[in-house]
């Protein structure tokens, strides 16, 4: 795997439910803010349908809330929810025009989702199916990078709220993907990755019977350390870098 690209100073990640960014690429995004970098998130949902216990009523505060906690351990101070209903998000016009129009407001040059495939499996195919949310968001990612920058597409965001085209995004940078072209050194920032997920504790609490610190670092740890035979051997976050 190649380095990720560094010639850039805002990056917009954009995701399905609050703690995807956590699971994924957390460790990341702390070493890039620490070098002075701006990272906004924006999630479509408030993760609301993610707690059998607890109705989506009282679970969506509960979750945005434990969202921001964690993004700002890595120092992300701008988080967005696009309000679209968790677990049925769907691909289409509406979804895309809400993520060209965070692209338009915030001007990233790299824009960073998660897998969009089917599967979480390696790319014969075999794995976990992935879910219709990931799916959606990282595919509407994908194109919107291309519909923020043309001005006839989704014409009204000019009209309506004073957006113009932005078509600086230089990249799209898909994390959890099976088949990953680049990586970041994940070892400055894995202690605050770790952090910053355990700041999802009433999700992680019911998704567990382990100990919620040995089953984050375990995770965070064993993802990072698979990567690194491919990466000159440091532990790594990988992403599977689409240029533009």
């Amino acid at each position: 795997m190649q380095p990720m690209p560094t010639d850039w100073q805002r990056a917009l990640a954009v995701v399905a439910h609050p703690d995807d960014l956590e699971y994924g690429c957390a460790a990341a995004i702390a070493d890039w803010t620490d070098g002075g970098r701006e990272v906004v998130y924006v999630l479509a949902t408030r993760g609301e349908a993610g707690i059998d216990t607890v109705t989506p009523d009282e679970c969506a505060p509960l979750r945005e809330a434990e969202q921001r906690a964690s993004a700002a351990v890595v120092g992300v101070s701008t988080v967005e929810f696009l309000g679209h209903r968790d677990g049925v998000v769907e691909y289409g016009l509406g979804l895309r025009r809400d993520i060209a129009a965070a692209i338009r407001r915030h001007r990233p040059e790299l824009v960073i989702t998660l897998n969009h495939r089917d599967t979480w499996g390696g790319p014969d195919g075999g794995g976990y199916w992935n879910t219709p949310d990931h799916r959606a968001v990282g595919r509407a990612a994908l194109d919107a990078a291309a519909d923020a920058g043309n001005r006839w597409i989704f014409p009204e965001l000019i009209s309506e709220q004073g957006l113009e085209p932005w078509n600086g995004v230089r990249w799209v940078a898909v994390a959890g993907t099976a088949t990953p072209t680049h990586a970041a050194d994940a070892t400055p920032g894995l202690e605050r990755s770790v952090r910053s997920l355990m700041e999802h504790k009433a999700y992680i609490e019911v998704l567990t019977d382990q100990d919620p610190e040995e089953y984050v670092r375990s995770f965070l740890t064993g993802n990072a350390e698979r990567n690194a035979a491919r990466f000159g051997g440091r532990p790594a976050v990988a992403f599977e870098v689409f240029p533009r």
